[in-house]
């Protein structure tokens, strides 16, 4: 059962990265890092929301240490280092909600023209790496949910990596991934929307 053993990874992984972050707040908080799973290496981005609200996202495109230790140095990094952001504060932690995408390995995408990376993206499904020369950028699958089209979603992609939205050259390379995701549950945030709300 597939399904099930993904949402038992789930389980593990978030409480991982609220702990890890914790840690850095001087917060009580801890998380069972006894997994085997934990050991092997993995490549994960970790996500921070607030009301719905990106709040920061940091990760890894390659698997380069274990997973265990991916994720916490993202958690971590996402909280304290994503420069779009502030340092999150220990007033913050509780209405954080934390989210794990595990990324498959990367696939490069053969393209002759822009017209045929645009034909070849798969709107919803793939995670996509744009590469020129020193520049470089990402988005997530979930970025799809924001990004409907794909000229629009390459478009970002492009201005993301510092270039401009139509940008293109014939050496630009694309590559694909896929992720796996788990959430926090939004029932953990609800006593505090209400406070944000009314307060």
């Amino acid at each position: 059962m597939p399904d099930q053993n993904q949402d038992e990874r789930g389980e593990v992984l978030l409480p991982i990265a609220r702990a890890a972050i914790a840690r850095v707040l001087n917060v009580q908080h801890t998380a069972d890092e006894s997994a085997p799973w934990l050991a092997e290496h993995g490549a994960c981005f970790v996500t921070l929301t607030q009301f719905g609200e990106l709040r920061g996202c940091i990760g890894s495109l390659q698997a380069h240490q274990p997973l265990l230790a991916d994720v916490k140095d993202n958690a971590v990094s996402a909280a304290l280092r994503d420069p779009r952001f502030t340092p999150l504060s220990v007033e913050e932690f509780d209405i954080t909600r934390v989210e794990i995408s595990l990324l498959s390995s990367t696939q490069a995408i053969e393209v002759r023209d822009e017209a045929d990376a645009l034909a070849q993206l798969r709107p919803g499904v793939d995670g996509i790496i744009f590469e020129y020369g020193r520049y470089r950028s990402t988005f997530l699958p979930q970025v799809w949910e924001s990004l409907a089209q794909p000229r629009q979603f390459l478009g970002m992609l492009r201005r993301k990596a510092g270039l401009p939205d139509d940008f293109w050259a014939e050496d630009v390379k694309l590559s694909r991934y896929s992720v796996t995701k788990w959430s926090e549950p939004e029932r953990h945030f609800a006593g505090e929307l209400k406070e944000h709300q009314h307060g």
